[in-house]
This record gives structure tokens, C-alpha cells and sequence, in this order.
């Protein structure tokens, strides 16, 4: 039997605000020392006032607007009732049926809505399982949540959707949304249907990665289609994913909304979003910034020499493909934006992205740091390429300057001047050093008489070494290939 899978997303993400949701305690959710940031308000202590976070209001507004969705002119906050050991109040402080977000679309997806509420705290099993200790560091940071409707049809769509959302979060800079700190978690509701006919939806949690959220979802729908098929009943619950075993696990059954006694929060006022000095949609309009699927079509639109997966690269870091596109500019107008050639264009393109994603990030990666964190400005690196350009350091020179400006922030002419560093081009000094190297080596010698080019190669390395580095290759080929001819 063939069935339709129909899947929605719940997608919560941690925002980044300097306070929490409702007081004025740090909002670090990495803070190591236990129950550090916490007060009266966010440990729910009898008596307290809660207050609004508008740097949080505003985060989701200005999502809301990239996503094309609307904006109602009131939300207003409300109390959802469980009780569990990390929710100090008895309740959690959310929004149920006036939310901040409404309607918006993302690659054909529809999104239902956007709310915000404050986080959890968070629970530290001993590892006898005989203990539990709370920590109330995360509890109030402000929690974002995007319900889409069930528009998706399978894993891959979903891990598409949420990998593209992640992105859009950190191009407006509202979270960094890494998963395996928690600051973005992915639940799953997976039904099927078939003839207009539906059986109950599951919703998965645990989902902490992106290859989890594509795993279980693939996994579910397989089992709800084998139990369908054996006629057996689809149970209306919540299930775990277990990574190690590949499935799903039960965990409870599902709660509806009235199982949380939904009320208004009586101590925080509806929020009018159309009131003049509170919010200004236009301009939290005009503070969005280029959205990475606008980005993707003017790259592959401006530089024809990248494919689709080097842009995804450039893309998949704003201050990366920002570098990129700033060091392309650099080097187009010394060589003149009106003169130069597609040829030379493409050409430029392919260095500066080999020299960011190749050399540079591999860096970043041994340090263990952010591309934000990265010295080397645009202006420096263009000046490199042209010093390999114009022949005034070669590539190998260059890639012990672009380690010195990875450290120093310097730019490479002065690292030049105070380590006394220069090509060597002068034919006199190089042939010196050719006429040692073939001293030295008479067995390479004897090779390249035997038609071996690689020796070639080989005393061509040995020169440079002989250099220190320095000398200009190609002046090294031209001279060794000429004193060959004598042997």
C-alpha cells in the first residue's frame, strides 16, 4: 500500500538577547557555574513581576517579516500550566492563540506561526539515575517557536527546510542556532493518509541534529505504514529518537491544548505592535538584510567560474561570502571595472575563493575560531593576490605571508619589509644556486638524462629550498631547463 506522509515542524530556537524573557538576568545559556543568573522572576518566586523583553519581540518580528508573514496588530502572552521539575512556576509564561507571527512561507512551505515563551530549566542526572539537580541558568531565556503546517513530505524536505531557517536566523543575527549546544531543537508531527483517510500524528522529539531530524522521520514513517498495512492502530503519542538503535522509542502520550488550561497571563499587558514608540515595523523592515536564498541567485548570477556547491559554501557563512564578495571588488577596480575581461574576472573569482575556503578556513579550523574573529581584511588579501599577480612573491611566498597576516592582522607588504622577505628574481643569484643544487644532486641529473620530467620537478623544489623560499619560479625553470641542454 502506498501512503502519503504528512509532516509538520516545531522548531524551537534560543534567542540572542543580552537578558533573559522576563527580567533583567544574563541570557548565557553556556554559563558553566550553576544558578548564577538567576532571580526572583525567572525562579518564579511568589510575588514577582514579569516584564517584556522587546529585543526578543523584535527578533521574531523581523523573522517574521522575512519570511513574507504577517503581522498582527495585537499578541498578547499566556500562561500554559504543566508541571515538571524545570519549570520553576508551575507554568510556563508562551502564546497560544494570538501570536507574534502569522502566515509566512519558506521553499514551499507554509508557516502557521511564530511565538515566543521562555526556556526551561535545565536537568542534571547523576549517573546512578538516584538524583536530579536543576540548574535555573537556561530558565527564561527567550524561546522562539516555529510551527510550520504539514506541508512536508519526507526527511530530506525536512532537514532542507530547517537547514535553510538556521541560515536565515543567522544572517538577521538573531541566534547562532547550534544544535548541539540546544539553542535550536527540531520536533517532528508525522501522520499518513491515503484516500482522504488519516490516522493519528506522532511527534518526535529529541532531535538534536540534522541528520536526526531526516533519520527519524524516515524511520517513522516506515513504521506507521507497517502498522497501517498489519491493520493495526496508530497510537496518538509522543516518541524519542534513539540515535544508537535507529528508531523511535514511546515516551508518553500526546497532550492536546486544553490539557495545558491555556489562560491570558494577567501580569504582562497585550502587546500593541501598531502603538508609535514601541515598535517600528518599517524600519525592523529595513534592518533585514540580503536573505541567503536572494544571495545564492546574485552569486550564481555575478560569478559564473563558481558552481552551485562553491557557492553554498560562500553562503553557508555571511562574513564569508561578505569577504569574498569585498576582496572581488578589491582586486576588480586596481585592474578597472571597465576593462577587465570575463577571462580575468573568473580567474580572480577561482583564486579568492581557494585562498578563503582552502588556506584560510583551514586556519579557522586549527584554532578552533569564527570566520567573525578572522584578521585578514579584504583589502589585505586582494594586495596579496596582487603581489603573486605582478610577480613580486610567488604562491609559495605567499602562503607563509597569509599565515604571519592570519596572526597578525597585518597587512602582507609591511610583514614584507619587517621580515626582510622579497622573490628573488636576479638571474645571477639563481643560477648560483642552480649550479649548486646539480652539484648536489647527480643521481636527479641522472634521471632527467633518462627522460625522467619529475626530476625536473625535483631540482626545481631543491633551488627554491636553496632560496629559502624566495626565489621566483619561474626564473628557477628557465634557467635549470637552459643548463640541462649542456648535459
Amino acid at each position: 500500500m502506498n501512503y502519503e506522509p504528512v509532516i509538520g515542524l516545531e522548531i524551537h530556537v534560543e534567542l540572542k538577547t543580552k537578558t533573559k524573557m522576563f527580567c533583567g538576568c544574563r541570557n548565557d545559556s553556556e554559563e558553566k557555574h550553576p544558578n548564577l543568573n538567576v532571580c526572583p522572576i525567572c525562579l518564579g518566586q511568589p510575588g514577582v513581576l514579569p516584564s517584556i523583553n522587546l529585543e526578543a519581540v523584535k527578533s521574531v518580528l523581523r523573522l517574521g517579516l522575512a519570511l513574507g508573514a504577517k503581522i498582527p496588530s495585537v499578541s498578547k502572552f499566556d500562561r500554559k500550566s504543566y508541571f515538571y521539575p524545570d519549570l520553576p512556576k508551575g507554568y510556563q509564561i508562551s502564546q497560544y492563540d494570538e501570536p507574534l507571527v502569522l502566515d509566512g512561507k519558506l521553499r514551499g512551505i507554509r508557516i502557521r506561526r511564530i511565538h515566543l515563551e521562555e526556556d526551561t530549566a535545565r536537568l542534571q542526572h547523576s549517573p546512578d539515575m538516584k538524583e536530579s539537580l536543576v540548574d535555573f541558568n537556561r530558565a527564561g531565556i527567550p524561546l522562539m517557536e516555529l510551527v510550520t503546517e504539514p506541508d512536508i513530505k519526507n526527511g530530506d524536505e525536512a532537514v532542507a527546510l530547517a537547514k535553510e531557517l538556521r541560515l536565515i536566523f543567522r544572517y538577521l543575527g538573531i541566534s547562532s542556532a547550534e544544535m548541539e549546544k540546544g539553542e535550536m531543537r527540531v520536533e517532528a508531527n508525522i501522520s499518513l493518509t491515503k484516500d482522504r483517510e488519516s490516522w493519528n500524528k506522532v511527534e518526535v522529539k529529541n532531535l538534536n541534529s540534522f541528520r536526526a531530524v531526516g533519520e527519524a522521520i524516515n524511520y517513522e514513517i516506515k513504521r506507521q505504514a507497517e502498522i497501517i498495512s498489519a491493520n493495526g492502530k496508530i497510537i496518538q503519542e509522543t516518541r524519542g529518537w534513539d540515535a544508537e538503535k535507529g528508531r523511535t522509542l514511546s515516551q508518553r502520550s500526546k497532550e492536546e491544548a486544553h490539557d495545558y488550561r491555556y489562560l491570558p497571563e494577567p501580569d504582562l499587558p497585550p502587546l500593541d505592535l501598531t502603538r508609535a514608540g514601541l515598535l517600528n515595523l518599517e524600519e525592523l523592515r529595513l534592518s533585514i538584510p540580503e536573505l541567503p536564498e536572494e544571495k545564492r541567485q546574485r552569486f550564481a548570477r555575478e560569478f559564473g567560474a563558481l558552481d552551485q556547491k562553491q557557492i553554498e559554501i560562500l553562503i553557508e557563512e555571511r562574513r564569508l561570502a561578505q569577504i569574498f564578495e569585498e576582496t572581488i571588488s578589491e582586486l576588480i577596480a586596481e585592474e578597472g571595472e571597465e576593462t577587465i575581461s570575463k577571462e580575468r574576472k573568473n580567474e580572480l573569482t577561482k583564486l579568492v575563493f581557494n585562498y578563503l575556503t582552502s588556506d584560510i578556513k583551514g586556519m579557522l579550523n586549527e584554532e578552533g575560531t569564527a570566520v567573525e574573529n578572522l584578521k585578514i581584511t579584504p583589502e589585505n588579501l586582494a594586495d596579496l593576490i596582487f603581489l603573486v599577480g605582478k610577480g613580486e612573491i610567488s604562491s609559495r611566498i605567499a602562503k607563509d605571508l597569509l599565515k604571519e597576516m592570519f596572526r597578525s592582522g597585518l597587512d602582507p607588504r609591511a610583514i614584507m619589509a619587517e621580515k626582510k622577505i622579497s622573490q628573488v628574481s636576479d638571474k645571477e643569484v639563481v643560477a648560483e644556486a642552480v649550479e649548486a643544487v646539480l652539484a648536489d644532486n647527480p643521481r636527479a641529473l641522472s634521471d632527467y638524462k633518462k627522460g625522467r620530467e619529475n626530476a625536473l620537478q625535483f631540482l626545481i623544489g631543491q633551488t627554491m629550498a636553496r632560496l629559502k623560499g624566495q626565489g621566483n619560479p619561474d626564473v628557477i625553470a628557465e634557467i635549470l631547463k637552459e643548463k640541462l641542454k649542456r648535459f
